[in-house]
């Protein structure tokens, strides 16, 4: 049962039981109840998202089956001689106890978790820094004030420090919510900005999701629901130039600085390189939305490109897109043709580098 029909029912109610009173009175009571009543349903529709994240630091593995999975004969080349650093994450936890880890699918990587909001929502976000140095949440394309940006040393959220806790409070309005010309959800990237530049590359990265007023599957559940999938991706040339090597993450030594260098940058999507992003499967004829990341510096100049299949990004068909950093794209598909599929970054070096993985339509049966 539609909102606006509730709304007409109640009015002309109410409209029967004031015929009874004066006109001049009646109407000021209708005026008055039907204020009252829209704004007690549009509050209600409105939710409160809460989440618990911390940020912890870890060991990450950027090729934990230790192969190149596209091209086997090619090995990892340079950038397989130290696989595995030490970085920081976003986790998810089920509530304010910290304990229980809230899981994620594998083919989010490294990316923190994803936070979901409808239009006209408020998000809460208690966040638990477990790390060992200050650190922060600031989002994007959300509405907050000086003390929730998590940014610009204003306030104690700017940087939490190291076993400390502080919750973030942003509104999911309508100039965070998807435009005229977008899908039925938008994506916006969150990330630690105590020390930006560094913080991204540690790992700090997570997305939130804005699903249209109307479009989301039930109150509590704001996803979209006129998709069938959605996988997001984070396109970044993760800079391990100076961070520390786990003992055990290194197979060869360099044969030069110059080579140390380039092995240290790790063309990732999601935190992967050369095919060990694993999980990227839809079925034949689903509808499948892609949420598109990029970030990092002048290298990080991105084109997406699905094989097999062509995808709408605002109107426009096309089976590459353009990221820059900062970039955040929403594109939509339907998965038609079965196969296992490439999905990478289609500028050269990053083929070479490993920017690559695939992506599964499983046929119908």
């Amino acid at each position: 049962m539609s909102l606006k029909f509730i709304k007409s029912f109640l009015f002309i109610r109410l409209t029967y039981w004031l015929r009874s009173l004066s006109q001049a009175t009646s109407y000021q009571l209708i005026a008055f109840t039907t204020v009252l009543l829209s704004f007690c349903i549009v509050s209600a529709e409105a939710a409160t998202r809460e989440y618990w994240i911390a940020a912890e630091k870890v060991q990450w593995n950027y090729a934990p089956s230790g192969k190149n999975l596209i091209r086997p004969a090619m090995g990892l080349g340079v950038w397989g001689k130290a696989l595995t650093y030490e970085k920081y994450r976003y986790v998810q936890y089920t509530d304010n106890t910290f304990t229980t880890q809230v899981e994620q699918p594998m083919w989010m990587g490294i990316l923190g978790p994803q936070i979901h909001a409808v239009e006209g929502d408020s998000v809460k976000v208690h966040f638990f820094n477990r790390a060992d140095k200050p650190l922060s949440i600031h989002v994007h394309g959300l509405q907050y004030d000086e003390e929730n940006e998590g940014a610009d040393m204003k306030g104690s959220g700017a940087a939490v420090q190291p076993g400390s806790t502080f919750t973030y409070h942003w509104e999911a309005d309508s100039d965070a919510a998807p435009g005229p010309n977008d899908p039925s959800s938008i994506v916006w990237v969150y990330h630690s900005h105590v020390e930006a530049v560094t913080e991204v590359y540690d790992g700090l990265i997570g997305t939130i999701v804005v699903t249209k007023k109307g479009m989301e599957r039930s109150s509590d559940d704001p996803r979209p629901k006129d998709i069938d999938k959605a996988f997001t991706t984070l396109f970044l040339v993760f800079n391990e130039n100076g961070r520390k090597i786990v003992e055990s993450g290194q197979t060869e030594a360099y044969e030069s600085p110059e080579e140390e260098e380039e092995g240290n940058l790790k063309h990732a999507i999601n935190g992967f390189i050369f095919g060990n992003l694993q999980g990227l499967e839809v079925n034949q004829d689903d509808s499948v939305r892609w949420y598109l990341i990029g970030l990092g510096t002048e290298v990080d100049m991105h084109t997406a490109h699905w094989h097999g299949q062509t995808v709408l990004n605002s109107g426009k068909r096309t089976d590459v897109v353009e990221l820059l950093p900062g970039s955040m794209v929403t594109v939509d598909m339907i998965a038609k043709t079965p196969g296992n599929w490439l999905y990478h970054c289609h500028v050269a070096d990053h083929i070479t580098a490993g920017m690559n993985t695939r992506w599964r339509v499983v046929p119908k049966r």
